[in-house]
């Protein structure tokens, strides 16, 4: 893990060998992140997860970001992931029926995705650490004590994060539709 650091630290002072060196190591993680991002998609999405993983690391080296650590890192790379599943949503097409008898339902959950993104986004204006709580919760699977872990809080501070948030999200998706 001190490695990673290292190199993150060495890709911040414009090392590009160092990215080389990183993405072998982080890989598998940043697949693990990406799969369970996918695991809430409808299952004809057009990205695979090798493709998320691929285009949120493209986001991220256009960036210039001084890291300071992994858990930085993995929080950046999940809130990259979610930006492109949600400018994915955006851009899907709206389905039109074929026929008049014929009933065709839009994508609830490319719908539910574009609220939610909208309600991050702007709970990110207020408190950031918020959510990054969701995105590592919900979006990559994290437990509550992982989450409190990554983000040097008390596992009870989390817990208490993830209700109020889950509530306010609730709310303000209502409110987004």
């Amino acid at each position: 893990m001190h490695e990673i650091t290292e190199l993150l630290k060495a890709w911040s002072n414009g090392d590009k060998a160092a990215l080389d060196q990183l993405v072998p190591l982080v890989d598998g993680e940043l697949r693990k992140i990406a799969h369970a991002y996918m695991r809430k998609e409808r299952r004809e999405h057009i990205l695979q997860t090798t493709a998320l993983v691929h285009e949120a690391l493209i986001k991220l080296i256009k960036e210039n970001v001084t890291w300071e650590n992994r858990r930085q890192f993995y929080a950046f790379v999940a809130k990259r992931m979610r930006q492109v599943l949600a400018d994915y949503a955006r851009r899907r097409p709206e389905i039109e029926p074929i026929d008049v008898e014929e009933t065709v339902i839009p994508d609830e959950k490319s719908k539910e995705l574009r609220l939610l993104h909208e309600a991050l986004t702007k709970l990110a204006t207020i408190d950031e650490r918020k959510v990054t709580i969701v995105e590592c919760h919900f979006f990559i699977g994290l437990t509550m004590a992982e989450v409190a872990e990554l983000l040097g809080l008390s596992k009870t501070k989390v817990e208490r994060d993830w209700k109020f948030t889950r509530t306010w999200l609730k709310r303000e998706m209502s409110v987004l539709q």
